[in-house]
């Protein structure tokens, strides 16, 4: 009798569940370095098992985030650089807990692909695991998903899921802001995650190369500046609530300083910015510039070069902007909190 041929394998269909195992054996060390106190199993398991520091708090509140890196991945395909994307995948979910006060604890990650390529994983990981450890939190487990049909050769997608703690009676929530607060602005890296179907039109119709310096950037490539990593402000701003009266925090995201510092104010109170009282990263310049973009859709857009806003009583501001640079953050007072007449609105000025 003729010899049967083998059967179909899952390798056949497209899905390496020798690579995936590798994987996980590659990324066990990234993980191990940032295990904190309260992680009580390592990668591989069914579930991640954490116990909470519940001995810190009365009232411990539970605070979680989930999001993603947009189409800031499709640069980062472009130019084969996979090593920093993972830092920009924490700080969204991180920097996104850390306005309510609360202090990250663990973050999962999600990575889908067509064909798992073993070594742009290892490295995306390898920035998850980066990202962590600035922001002082477990890597406690994720999910790798090669899914042949559903994404082409050499696409993959990342999303993440951070949870953080804080006591009951600290959570900020706006309600202790007032007029006659001021803004204090921190700086961004560069566009973070946000606005890149944006940057990539203006890409596409500049027809510009991202290897090219970016002028008034000592140098910069346009492609680093928009790969750069968005800025993780937890550290900084953990210590900062010990030490100041803070009355909110914005994570200037998708929607700019337009949208996002009227999510922290009450109603009745407006915020007064002036656009002149922060040097604009030269890459929102270009970016202006390249695509013909007004300046009220580059505020809605684009941080602009603030990242996160940090609300304060003037008697606070100096200690604060001191604290922060001891920190490593540069930080300028940008504006005030106003009275207003409803819906909490943004004004510019230039000075």
């Amino acid at each position: 009798m003729p010899e049967s041929s083998p059967g179909l394998t899952y390798r056949d269909a497209g899905v390496d569940i020798t690579a995936g195992s590798e994987l996980v054996e590659r990324i066990k060390p990234y993980a191990a370095r940032t295990r904190r106190p309260g992680v009580l199993a390592g990668l591989g398991g069914f579930g991640a098992l954490f116990e909470l520091p519940v001995e810190r708090f009365r009232r411990p509140v539970l605070v979680s985030g989930t999001d993603g890196v947009g189409t800031k991945l499709r640069v980062a395909q472009e130019l084969g650089r996979h090593d920093s994307i993972g830092i920009d995948l924490v700080a969204m979910c991180v920097n996104d807990i850390i306005v309510q006060g609360a202090e990250p604890l663990f973050f999962l990650d999600y990575y889908a692909t067509g064909r798992l390529d073993v070594d742009v994983a290892a490295d995306v990981v390898k920035g998850i695991a980066e990202g962590c450890e600035q922001a002082g939190c477990a890597l406690v487990g994720g999910e790798t998903a090669e899914m042949p049909g559903m994404y082409q050769d050499g696409d993959y997608d990342l999303a993440g899921f951070a949870v953080g703690i804080v006591e009951r009676d600290e959570i900020l929530d706006g309600t202790a802001v007032k007029a006659g607060d001021v803004l204090l602005g921190l700086a961004s890296s560069g566009p973070h995650s946000n606005g890149y179907s944006l940057i990539r039109r203006v890409l596409e119709l500049s027809a510009a190369d991202l290897r090219q310096p970016l002028d008034g950037s000592g140098g910069v490539a346009l492609g680093d500046a928009l790969l750069a990593p968005t800025t993780i402000y937890v550290r900084a701003l953990l210590a900062l609530l010990k030490a100041q009266p803070v009355h909110a925090l914005a994570h200037i995201t998708g929607g700019g300083l337009t949208e996002n510092l009227p999510r922290v104010l009450p109603q009745g109170l407006d915020g007064r910015i002036d656009l002149a009282a922060w040097p604009r990263p030269p890459v929102f310049d270009w970016l202006q510039s390249a695509g013909g973009i007004s300046e009220a859709e580059m505020l809605r857009t684009f941080n602009c070069g603030i990242g996160m806003v940090v609300v304060l009583p003037e008697a606070s501001v100096d200690a604060a902007a001191s604290e922060l640079a001891d920190a490593g953050l540069a930080a300028w007072p940008i504006g005030r909190v106003v009275n207003g007449s409803g819906t909490p609105t943004i004004h510019y000025e230039s000075t």
